[in-house]
């Protein structure tokens, strides 16, 4: 099972995706300017699809591309369903 990311708002660097009771969501932020503030990067989060649930950031964020947080990402699905190898 892979993630299929979308861009979730125009004019913003945010992508979500979810799969089963999970949802994920991918942002890029910047030190300064416009946009979400942080260490340059993609910072991915989660969190169950349980109202009232607040996002969990993955580890390694930020990352240096969209493929390497869309690869985490699914590494954690592949982890909270019990598939990781």
């Amino acid at each position: 099972m892979t993630l299929q990311f979308h861009p979730a708002v125009t004019h913003m660097d945010i992508w979500s995706g979810s799969s089963g009771d999970f949802s994920f969501v991918i942002t890029y932020e910047t030190p300064a300017g416009a946009g979400f503030h942080g260490r340059e990067g993609y910072v991915a989060s989660w969190r169950p699809l349980d109202p009232g649930s607040g996002a969990i950031r993955i580890g390694g964020s930020p990352f240096k591309t969209l493929a390497e947080a869309e690869d985490a990402c699914n590494a954690v699905l592949e982890h909270l369903t019990g598939q990781a190898d």
